[in-house]
């Protein structure tokens, strides 16, 4: 009957041993998940922030234009063709299209430079 007790009986240590897999896990998942799209975040309102008129931009849907005006609220007067204007928010226009653009550009100009 001794032997009987003695399987019913918890294993000693073995929750604390769960408990720090579990917090090793959040830690994973905070420096893969949360921390780089946090930092992505804060480098998207930087650019946001900086816009200038003059600047060629591209939107999220993929619009293209120059920037012509920048108003307080928030938005911006986008020329997407000879006269025709629109108007968008800051956030609608993508960090990563209009990088990805400006450096092709610098790429195509330097290509002409150096021939």
């Amino acid at each position: 009957m001794n032997t009987i007790m003695l399987q019913g009986a918890p294993a000693g240590g073995g929750g604390m041993m769960q408990l720090f897999l579990i917090g090793g896990m959040f830690i994973v998942m905070y420096f893969f998940m949360i921390r780089p799209q946090a930092k992505r975040a804060k480098e998207q309102k930087k650019f946001a922030e900086s816009m200038n008129a003059g600047e060629y931009v591209i939107t999220t849907a993929g619009i293209h234009g120059t920037i012509n005006r920048v108003y307080e609220d928030g938005t911006l007067q986008v020329e997407i063709g000879k006269g025709l204007f629109m108007k968008v928010e800051r956030s609608a226009v993508s960090m990563e299209l209009t990088a990805a653009y400006r450096k092709k550009q610098d790429a195509t100009t330097s290509a002409v430079v150096a021939k």
